[in-house]
Order: C-alpha cells, then sequence, then structure tokens
C-alpha cells in the first residue's frame, strides 16, 4: 500500500505566492541597502516600478515584467524587485533563474516569510531537499506556531525519506494547535507508509473517540479499514453512523463500496436504488449514485434500460437540473437510442450553452449526416463560445460538404485568427481545409501556400500530402515532390485507397506507367466495398498506357456507371482512347 501525505504541494505553495504576485499590487517588504543610485536614476526606478505595479494589476503581465526587468537593470539591490522577477519567471517554469533572483532577494531581506517560503518550494521543486529541510526549520524557530511551516517542513522530510522525522515534526504541530483531522490523516498515512498499522490506526481512532458525535470522523475510520481490506470493523462503524443518520449520502456511497468489496453487487444496486428515490437526498449525491449505478451495470453486463425508469424518477423530483438531461442522453447513447438522446442533449447545451459538452454531444449524433443540424449547432455554440476553435471546424466542414465553398471559407479563416495558442496539429488542419477551399475556388497558389503553411506545423499531415501531391500532379508541376509527398502516406496507411489512388496517378503523370498499375490496382482492391469512380477512371487511364485498351474501357464503363458526369470520361468511352 502506498502512500501519500496530503500536502502542500510544491506547485502549490509557490503558485500561491506567485498568485499574490499576479493577481494584486502586493509589494513584498525589503530592506533598505547600503546601495544608493542617483537621483535621475531613482526617478526612472520609481517610475517603472510603479508602472509595473499598476499594469500588474491590470492583468498586463508582460509589459510588468518588462518594467521590472527595466528596473532591475537601473538598481539590481532591491528585493522586491527581484522577488516580483522570481515570481514571473517561475510562472515561466524557468526554475533555477526563479530560484536565482529570489536567493539574491534573500540576502537583500533575509527574514521575509514571503520569500523563505518560496525558497524552500523552489529548492523542492530542484530537488535539493536538505536545503529545503535547513531553511523550513530555520523559519520555524522564527514562527513556532505557524501551522504552514510545520506542514511545509514535515513535507520536506517526507520528500527524504525522512518519515520518522516528519512525524515528530507533525507531534510538535499538535502541541501547538492540538488534534486535528489533516494533522491526523497525514500520520496515519505515515505510520502507514512504515507498516506501523496498529499505531497508524490508533491515530484515526483517537480522532473518533474524541469526536462520539461526528460521523464524519467514524465514517472516515470505517473508510480507512475498508481500504485495509478490514471489511466487518468497516461495517462495525458504517452501523454507528447508521444509527445517527441512516439517511447520510456518504453513508450510502461507503455501504455500495463495503457490498462490492464484499462480493454482494445485488445490494450495492438495491442500495443505491434506494437511495436514487429518497426525496431527502440532494441531486448532486443522486448524479454521482446514479453514474455508479450505470457503471456497475455496464460491469455486470446487464441492459442499462433498466435505469430509465429511475430517470423518470428523478425528473418528477428534480424537474430542472440540466445535469440530469446530460446524464440520461449519455445513458440513452449507450443504448443507441440517438433520437432521444440527442433531445437530451439539446435540453442541456441551451439549459448550459456556455459548456461545450453540451453541443458537443449532439454534433456526435448530427454528423456526418445531419450537415442542417451541424450549421444549427455550431452557429448556436458559437453564439455563446466564440473562442471554441472546434465549432468552427465543424461548422466550415458542414458547409464545405453543402458545397458552400466561400462561406466554408470564412468559417475557416475565422477560426483560425481565435487559435493563436492552439495545439499545432489543429492550426495545421485549418490551414489544410483553407487550402483545399482556395484550389476549389480557383486561387491554386493560395492553395499552395496555405498546404505549405499546414506541413510547417505537421510535417505528417496526410491529408495535406495527399491532397497537394494530387493538385500538383493535376497541374502537372513539381512532380518529384508531388511523389514524396504522396510516398509518405502510402507508407503510413498502405490500405488507404485514396492514398494508393493519388500516388498511382503521380506515378501515371511520371510516366512510370508499370508502378503505377500496382498502386492503381491496390486503390481498386481496397475500395471494393464503396467503389469510387474517379479510381476506376484513373485505373482506366493506367491500362491504356501499359497497352491493355479493352480493359481500359471496360473500366472507363464502369466509373460511368457509378454515376462520373465527366465530359472527358465520355470522349475516352466514345473514341476508346485516353484523352486529357
Amino acid at each position: 500500500m502506498t502512500f501519500q501525505l496530503f500536502r502542500y504541494n510544491t506547485k502549490t505553495i509557490t503558485s500561491l505566492v506567485v498568485l499574490i504576485y499576479l493577481a494584486t499590487g502586493f509589494v513584498f517588504a525589503q530592506n533598505n541597502s547600503s546601495w544608493t543610485i542617483d537621483s535621475d536614476n531613482q526617478r526612472k526606478f520609481d517610475y517603472y516600478f510603479y508602472d509595473a505595479l499598476s499594469a500588474k494589476a491590470q492583468g498586463n503581465y508582460a509589459e510588468a515584467f518588462d518594467l521590472f526587468k527595466h528596473c532591475y537593470a537601473l538598481d539590481s539591490t532591491k528585493a522586491n524587485v527581484l522577488s516580483e522577477l522570481s515570481g514571473f519567471y517561475n510562472v515561466l517554469q524557468e526554475n533555477s533563474k526563479a530560484a536565482a533572483f529570489l536567493e539574491k532577494a534573500l540576502e537583500k531581506d533575509p527574514h521575509n516569510y514571503y520569500y523563505n517560503m518560496m525558497m524552500g518550494s523552489f529548492y523542492r521543486d530542484l530537488d535539493q531537499k536538505q536545503e529545503a529541510i535547513d531553511i523550513y526549520n530555520r523559519m520555524l524557530e522564527q514562527y513556532p506556531e505557524n501551522i504552514d511551516v510545520y506542514m511545509a517542513l514535515a513535507e520536506a522530510y517526507n520528500d527524504n525519506g525522512d518519515l520518522e522525522k516528519a512525524i515528530e515534526v507533525l507531534d510538535g504541530l499538535e502541541q501547538v494547535v492540538g488534534v486535528r483531522e489533516s494533522i491526523t490523516i497525514n500520520k496515519f498515512r505515515l505510520y502507514s507508509m512504515l507498516n506501523r498499522k496498529d499505531e497508524a490506526f490508533d491515530e484515526i481512532e483517537s480522532i473518533v473517540d474524541k469526536n462520539p458525535d461526528n460521523i464524519d470522523y467514524t465514517l472516515m475510520l470505517g473508510n480507512l479499514y475498508m481500504q485495509d481490506n478490514q471489511l466487518e470493523k468497516a461495517l462495525e462503524q458504517y452501523r454507528k453512523v447508521e444509527v445517527v443518520d441512516a439517511n447520510y449520502p456518504a453513508l450510502v456511497l461507503s455501504m455500495v463500496n463495503y457490498y462490492e468489496k464484499s462480493g454482494k453487487p445485488d445490494m450495492a444496486l438495491e442500495e443505491i436504488k434506494g437511495a436514487l428515490i429518497n426525496p431527502m437526498f440532494e441531486i448532486d449525491i443522486k448524479l454521482q449514485l446514479l453514474t455508479r449505478y450505470i457503471t456497475m451495470l455496464q460491469s455486470n453486463k446487464t441492459d442499462t434500460t433498466i435505469a430509465n425508469p429511475l430517470f423518470g424518477t428523478l425528473f418528477e423530483q428534480h424537474p430542472n437540473n440540466a445535469q440530469l438531461n446530460f446524464l440520461y442522453g449519455s445513458v440513452l447513447m449507450l443504448q443507441e437510442n440517438e433520437t432521444e438522446a440527442m433531445e437530451q442533449f439539446e435540453i442541456y447545451a441551451l439549459a448550459e450553452p456556455e459548456n461545450p459538452a453540451g453541443w458537443e454531444n449532439m454534433l456526435r449524433i448530427a454528423l456526418p449526416d445531419s450537415l442542417e443540424k451541424v450549421i444549427w449547432i455550431t452557429e448556436n455554440a458559437l453564439k455563446h463560445i466564440p473562442d471554441a476553435y472546434q465549432f468552427y471546424f465543424y461548422l466550415g466542414g458542414a458547409k464545405y460538404q453543402l458545397e458552400q465553398y466561400e462561406e466554408a471559407l470564412v468559417v475557416f479563416e475565422d477560426g483560425l485568427e481565435i487559435m493563436e495558442d492552439a495545439n499545432p496539429l489543429v492550426k495545421s488542419d485549418f490551414y489544410a481545409q483553407i487550402g483545399d477551399l482556395n484550389y476549389h475556388l480557383g486561387e491554386k497558389r493560395l492553395a499552395y501556400k496555405k498546404y505549405e503553411e499546414a506541413l510547417k506545423l505537421n510535417p505528417q499531415n496526410l491529408g495535406v500530402l495527399n491532397n497537394y501531391s494530387y493538385f500538383l500532379s493535376l497541374d502537372d508541376e513539381s512532380l518529384d515532390k508531388a511523389e514524396q509527398m504522396s510516398s509518405i502516406t502510402v507508407k503510413a496507411e498502405p490500405t488507404n485507397p485514396t492514398y494508393l489512388d493519388t500516388y498511382g496517378w503521380v506515378l501515371f503523370r511520371q510516366g512510370a506507367y508499370t508502378m503505377a498499375k500496382i498502386y492503381i490496382e491496390n486503390a481498386v482492391k481496397y475500395s471494393q466495398d464503396e467503389p469510387s469512380a474517379e479510381v476506376l477512371e484513373h485505373y482506366g487511364d493506367i491500362l491504356y498506357k501499359t497497352g491493355e485498351e479493352e480493359k481500359a474501357l471496360e473500366q472507363w464503363k464502369k466509373a460511368k456507371e457509378l454515376g462520373s458526369e465527366s465530359t472527358t470520361l465520355e470522349k475516352k468511352i466514345k473514341t476508346k482512347k485516353y484523352t486529357e
């Protein structure tokens, strides 16, 4: 069994102090320095410093950072400037630099509480365990009743593997503030890590004995017995809670865990069902239990539709709870009832329009066939979440499929404008769509430029590599480059008929007819379930060039039967000859 202290996480401590830096105009005290600057530079310093504080207070952090650096250039001895810069470097995750600046601040103001706490956190981040212990011990001498210092020191000893010493520190804290749950829990976990079970449980039992009317402590003890597989002792504590409050929500969850661990899943389900119809329970608890109920049904391979009447009861008790609609929609999806699921997600989306989850789940159902519904969903989502670029993508895609090319292009360009910090792979896909649309609109040069932008962000964007190479081949342009790009797609997905067709066609344009035939035949093979008129026409073209004219004519005719309206194809069939 592995335990971890409830800890003032190093990142958390540092972030807390940084939050003070960035969210307020708080200025730490500083000692007067023997260093002095001339009056002119002093005026500049004061001007930059207070401008920096103002910028920080307004949330203009980049500007504030630059101004503090100007201050540092004028006077590198001011503790408050050094600490400010340390905070900014910490936000930038430049821990070594942040620590160096803070060390300088501590030289100027060695007894500053906040500087020392941050320094201890930096030492822990940098895995300088003993240095962290030393600084917290010094602080304890200065602040002998400060809870945060005790807890930080205990954590530092824990980091160093000195669990006995961590316990001693917590014992000392108890002498100062008395027995507290957080301290007791930490001691329990430390004793458990040392495999001293009796002492571990003595800690928890002592807090229960001192607070016999506190059912939270009693329940906590039961749950800890459960974790330790002491099921009977766990049940004993749960029964004590039941006597005081049989409808205590947390007790239900514990009893469900107990029945599951005892190999009684049916009783666990009944416990949940009873709680769900209990009007005394809050909806949040019921949602938690309902989620657990559905999960258990799935685990037991039980038909989840038996849960549907429970939803009916809950809707009667809580008619305006959108979370319930969302959960019901998710369950209906499991049941492949997309029509009713869509209704539930729509209710949720309209009730919680700024939460993308409702709109996204509606999209899952609408795609790929209900394009008008996709447009309605995404347009409404963007009214409430204008910076959610995923909705721009699906809106643009729907308009693209409806051949509303100019409108689609505007959507993708608008989406690209708002995604400065987005994942490069996502941005690459936006550039890809913009490239495709520009090509369709006759802007070939611009299309190629957008493809290049897409490949800068994601050199392995297979869709871009395929389309770019295909369009180059159609234009009989840069065929070597086209062949190189297309080969990447075929290597990545050797059974993808679209990629095979493109590669075969590029080889055809290069005059490599025998190799082209190999790849186009594989394209035909892997597209048998959904035969493509374009692939078959290409196959006919290649067969013609390899001297198989009758077979070529046969493939051209098949392409026409699939609905191709190409005038060029008509000419090929009529003349029985390849033509461009």
